[in-house]
């Protein structure tokens, strides 16, 4: 089909479609309103044949009923869920489906130009009109979005440097349809009635009865996806192109590399949240390191950049969801093979150590901005945990290092919430040594050789003059966790150290996230292995910081910040206050371990001489705690809960990420955006 027929049926097209406009505004004095008219033509041209899709009849578009009657489900853009056939690669078809994107895109950016609301109640009435029942095209193009990107290959046939003889005309089109589908899935799950997820109905939206209020059919249609080829489908597709960026190649610069994971992250979380099927399969089978790997490797690589701060955030989202459920600690098991270059220390074990030395190193060398993740990053700890049956000598130093940087009287006494992180860690070591005592040998010898921290957490000072010097040594010491008592080691071959932003980078702001306490429900896991909620405990017992009773607050964002306020006489420690805590700490299990162990492994070391680690390990790895240690707690999960707040940082981080990376031609730029502020690093 040739470029002048292919523009002769889009103005046939749009002629027809502005006459059928026309005549209802006649025959109606309630007229459609133009915004709506104006989505209804880009949702028939994205399915014109010869113009956005392949022609199935000889003869071209010629009378205005084809347009308004063809059946947009034959002409799906790509094979994938609900459609097998696919359609022939055309380039003209694909530069206008970008452009019509493009204009879609722009039709629902009027969410930039709103403030962003406490309470993200607010539908945006352009996307809301697109994704109803208005609209005859929301199934096809929605399935026609979902196909494209995740049936996208960047490699295409492994030639190398193909990507420098041939221009890619499909990834603008992916990276379009990735931004327009999650915008489209911008729905507030936590305030309003949620989507099916039980996926156990095969028919569409419409065979409900009408629901209350208007409903997202794009939402609804991603609630329903059940079929296990289609979620392989979307896991493979999702997978693949997140580890695009990680390819390694002998030839430097011979693959091509995508610079739509932002995009893809937000999808993925979409999916997840929506689908708790999908969630379910995701975690079933060891496919979900294929997610894990990327998400760890942009997470280390984007720790020292400012303009960056949005991916961590979203990274350790979706890990924090996945560690909800039991089934993400088990998958850790598996041993990690496959070496991506990350300048982190070069270790052998598990894709638990992987995680756990990634996270050492987002809160040891981050920036600080990042200090608000580090509840997050310790609550996923926490929450895996309890199924890691073998963390290798330089995992087990990472954790004993960060609790002597976070034990440091300095930083337990400088903001108000400091001592969560402490509680974190001990509830860590205490799920290890209650659970999976036999296999972490390494871990329990790196407890025993570092016991001096666990004796001076038990002694902590309370004394006034005491708490005074610690916080004097504070104000001559900026650097916000010392690194030192951490041996680094050598990093991967290969890796390349996080580089900060360049001077002058572009970023835009992102609202506050929500404290760990509005982040996740607590449950406890009973002998069966299922879930029970616990009652979230009255307020008050944040005011004397305890954490046993409740989680580290909204308020925290501001008090984590080091040296500035306590400094300005808000807020500051007091006997009292470390008594009420230092109380609390569930050092019991610790301790008695210590008092079992201690003593046979110096004899052990005075009786035969021993300076080798590895005989003292083999004798651990041997050793037993059953029956001397106390009765084992019952399993704490934290799990992620839906709520407003991160909503509104969703929709905040994807318009941000948006508008950045749409600057060709610069729709956006220089006008009056309201829902975030453009700033240069």
């Amino acid at each position: 089909m040739g470029s002048t027929d292919s523009k002769l049926n889009f103005r046939k097209a749009v002629i027809q479609l502005t006459t059928k406009t026309q005549q209802g505004e006649e025959d109606d004095e309630h007229a459609r309103p133009l915004a709506e008219s104006l989505l209804l033509a880009i949702a028939d041209l994205l399915f014109c044949p010869d113009f956005t899709v392949q022609s199935h009849r000889r003869s071209t578009v010629d009378s205005a009923e084809d347009v308004h009657s063809l059946d947009s489900c034959e002409y799906i853009w790509e094979a994938g869920v609900g459609f097998a056939h696919s359609p022939q690669p055309n380039y003209i078809h694909d530069m206008n489906r970008m452009e019509l994107l493009k204009l879609l895109l722009t039709c629902f950016s009027e969410a930039m130009y709103l403030p962003p609301a406490p309470e993200s109640g607010s539908t945006n009435p352009w996307v809301q009109f697109f994704c109803s029942t208005e609209n005859r095209h929301a199934l096809p193009l929605f399935t026609s979005l979902l196909n494209t990107v995740c049936a996208y290959d960047p490699v295409g046939y492994g030639i190398p440097y193909n990507h420098l003889l041939f221009s890619d005309y499909r990834e603008p089109l992916v990276e379009e349809a990735a931004q327009v589908l999650i915008v489209t899935l911008d729905h507030d799950s936590a305030s309003s009635a949620s989507p099916t997820v039980d996926g156990t109905t095969t028919g569409t939206a419409m065979d409900d009865a009408d629901p209350p209020g208007p409903e997202n059919l794009f939402v609804n249609y991603l609630s329903r996806i059940h079929r296990e080829e289609d979620f392989q489908f979307i896991l493979k597709g999702i997978a693949r192109l997140l580890s695009n960026p990680l390819l390694q190649t002998y030839l430097p610069n011979s693959t091509k590399k995508i610079q739509f994971h932002q995009e893809l992250l937000v999808l993925f979380w979409k999916l997840c949240d929506f689908n708790k099927k999908f969630l379910f399969f995701v975690l079933k089978s060891s496919d979900v390191l294929d997610i894990l790997v990327p998400i760890l490797f942009f997470l280390n690589d984007a720790r020292a950049d400012q303009s960056r701060v949005g991916l961590m955030h979203i990274g350790v989202f979706i890990l924090l969801l996945l560690s909800g459920e039991r089934n993400f600690g088990v998958r850790l098991n598996k041993p990690y093979s496959i070496r991506v270059p990350m300048d982190i220390p070069v270790f052998t074990g598990t894709h638990a150590d992987l995680l756990i030395v990634v996270f050492h190193k987002i809160i040891t060398s981050g920036h600080q901005r990042l200090q608000p993740l580090f509840d997050c990053l310790l609550t996923i700890v926490v929450n895996v945990s309890p199924y890691l049956k073998s963390l290798s000598m330089v995992t087990a130093n990472k954790l004993l290092h960060l609790l002597e940087a976070f034990s440091t009287t300095w930083f337990l006494f400088s903001a108000a919430q400091n001592h969560h992180l402490v509680f974190f860690l001990l509830e860590v070591f205490n799920n290890i040594i209650q659970y999976q005592f036999d296999g972490n040998s390494n871990l329990v010898y790196a407890i025993i050789r570092k016991r001096s921290i666990f004796h001076q957490l038990a002694n902590l000072p309370t004394d006034p003059p005491t708490i005074h010097k610690a916080l004097q040594r504070r104000r001559r010491t900026p650097e916000p966790l010392s690194r030192t008592g951490s041996q680094e080691g050598t990093s991967m071959e290969g890796s390349r150290p996080a580089a900060p932003a360049e001077p002058g980078t572009l970023k835009t702001s992102l609202v506050a996230t929500p404290g760990i306490d509005k982040l996740t429900e607590k449950s406890q896991v009973s002998e069966d292995g299922t879930l029970r909620s616990l009652e979230p405990e009255p307020q008050q017992s944040l005011e004397d910081g305890s954490p046993a009773k409740g989680e580290p607050s909204q308020a925290w964002r501001e008090q984590r910040r080091p040296s500035t306020s306590s400094a300005s006489g808000q807020w500051s420690p007091t006997p009292e206050w470390v008594l009420s805590w230092k109380s609390k700490l569930p050092l019991q299990t610790i301790m008695r371990l210590l008092q079992v162990l201690v003593p046979q492994v110096e004899k052990i070391c005075i009786d035969k001489g021993l300076t080798d680690e590895s005989e003292i390990l083999r004798f651990l790895q041997h050793g037993t705690l059953v029956g001397l240690l106390p009765v084992p707690h019952p399993i704490l999960i934290r799990k992620y809960q839906a709520n407003s707040g991160t909503a509104m940082w969703f929709r905040t981080y994807m318009w941000g990420v948006i508008y950045l990376r749409n600057v060709d031609p610069p729709v956006w730029y220089d006008t009056d955006v309201k829902l975030f502020e453009i700033q240069r690093v």
